[in-house]
């Protein structure tokens, strides 16, 4: 059948989105080995990697591994797994996200990045790794990976 905005429901979806909700790593690992996509969404139109227990950097890495895409917004607040972790104060999770792929520029449906959510909810320390990032880009338009540049 098809879900929330049109996207696609799976039976495993609702499955999949608990166990990433409780933080089941095993569980999330099984659904996704059995063929669960990282990307189905439950009853409620959201996807694991949305719906998952923020405190759990290891789940987060998996899922991306998995190929779930962290830039999904939430259908109803337009928020992102970044802006949760960044509210919540889960530099780990966040962390771990950012390496996964997604991106700290984009905007919640109230207009708010996730550095303004870290700053709100008094979480420094997200704070200064999100504006770290902020430099690092503005600095270097074509970071290299690693850092180094190999010579010939």
């Amino acid at each position: 059948g098809v879900g929330a905005a049109g996207a696609c429901l799976e039976p495993q979806g609702d499955l999949l989105a608990s166990a990433a909700a409780q933080g089941d790593v095993e569980t999330v690992r099984r659904l996704l080995d059995s063929g669960a996509s990282p990307n189905g969404v439950n009853a409620f139109g959201r996807t694991p990697i949305q719906v998952m227990m923020m405190g759990n950097p290891r789940l987060a890495e998996l899922l991306l591994q998995r190929g779930a895409d962290p830039d999904r917004p939430d259908p109803s607040t337009g928020s992102l797994p970044v802006h949760d972790a960044a509210r919540e104060g889960f530099l780990d999770t966040l962390v771990a996200l950012h390496r996964g792929g997604a991106r700290l520029d984009l905007r919640d449906k109230r207009g708010r990045l996730p550095i303004d959510l870290a700053g709100e909810s008094g979480h420094q320390h997200v704070v200064s790794y999100l504006r770290a990032q902020t430099v690092c880009t503005r600095a270097t338009p074509h970071a290299r990976v690693g850092g180094l540049k190999m010579s010939e």
